[in-house]
């Protein structure tokens, strides 16, 4: 009987496009499975555009409450689905209760949030050899004895070029006669994941002087940031910040040519969609979470204070992105273009 597996997916954007990898690895290993996966409503436009979903199934509960009756009712309407396994890709205690309820009878993840009995299929995390967050995904998709791959199966995202190009015209966007720069300056984390505006609005301005399309990306929280950077380049950007929904986003990116973005789940998206990237790290760790892409650019200074993983700089000074001038991101990106 083919398995049928029902993934308890992240939250962030970025860490569901790397959950992407697990998926693959699950197909690549069980070609006859089934996978569907519970996340936040926000995660589905990804979902959508990843081949080896089956189900994306919107979880209603709000961040960060526990829920723990409405989780063991919601969680009991799977139980005449046939899963087979679970597999849960977050620690906390409130993402196995679903599972649980639902009576699948095997359980995997960490222990997490001391989750005897929710989770009845424990496998051991030793951060010093799982690192990176896409090598812990992988390998709750493993048998217990299966070593890691050398080689992760990479992020690929399907845009819907069609949908894109619809939205280049009813967002008024200029004919694509030349290439396409976007520029991703948001970071939902915190301040001190986020290269300064100004030094955005320079590479962007080089970019424009030598032909180029310039797109800013942002959600509704990213308009300040967008607005500050078209300012700076006397409104000669598309701003797109609050203007599109993540698959919309994902859909406009897929034109693009090259992505300059902080680390940030667009970051993750760019890469996912073989993007030419400069990926920009600052108070976070490129060790970590780095882009899935082979010939991504990565600029990190390793400063003594960094990765300090803080939201706001805790010494005040922001080095670790101020001292990365734009005229470095800038040789990068002509480099880039044939």
């Amino acid at each position: 009987m083919p398995e049928k597996i029902l993934i308890l997916g992240p939250a962030w954007v970025g860490d569901m496009v790397l959950a992407q990898s697990l998926f693959k690895t699950l197909k690549n290993n069980r070609p006859d499975c089934t996978i569907d996966v519970a996340a936040p409503a926000w995660t589905l436009p990804l979902l959508a555009r990843m081949p080896e979903v089956s189900e994306a199934i919107a979880l209603p509960f709000k961040h960060g409450e526990l829920a723990f009756w409405q989780r063991i009712e919601f969680g009991k309407a799977f139980k005449h689905k046939g899963y087979t396994q679970a597999i849960i890709l977050t620690n906390s205690l409130k993402s196995a209760i679903l599972p649980w309820a639902a009576g699948i009878k095997k359980r995997t993840s960490f222990l997490g949030e001391m989750r005897y009995g929710l989770i009845n299929d424990i496998r051991p995390l030793n951060k010093a050899t799982l690192k990176m967050t896409v090598q812990r995904f992988v390998t709750l998709g493993l048998a217990p004895s299966e070593n890691l791959p050398h080689v992760l199966p990479r992020p690929a995202l399907m845009a819907d070029l069609a949908h894109a190009h619809t939205l280049v015209q009813t967002l008024h966007i200029p004919p694509l006669q030349s290439p396409v720069l976007g520029l991703c300056p948001g970071a939902e984390y915190g301040e001190a994941k986020r290269w300064p505006a100004e030094y955005y609005a320079e590479v962007a301005n080089a970019a424009i002087a030598k032909g180029w399309q310039v797109w800013l990306f942002g959600s509704d929280k990213d308009i300040p940031v967008t607005q500050q950077i078209n300012q700076l380049t006397q409104d000669k950007c598309i701003n797109l910040g609050g203007k599109t929904k993540l698959g919309d986003a994902i859909d406009l990116m897929a034109l693009c040519h090259t992505v300059v973005s902080n680390d940030s789940g667009l970051m993750h998206v760019a890469a996912a969609l073989d993007k030419k990237l400069i990926a920009i790290f600052g108070s976070s760790d490129p060790y970590h979470t780095p882009p899935m892409h082979p010939d991504a650019v990565i600029e990190y200074l390793k400063l003594e204070c960094s990765p300090c993983f803080e939201r706001q700089c805790p010494l005040g000074h922001l080095n670790c992105l101020t001292q990365i001038k734009p005229q470095t991101i800038t040789s990068k990106i002509v480099a880039a273009h044939p």
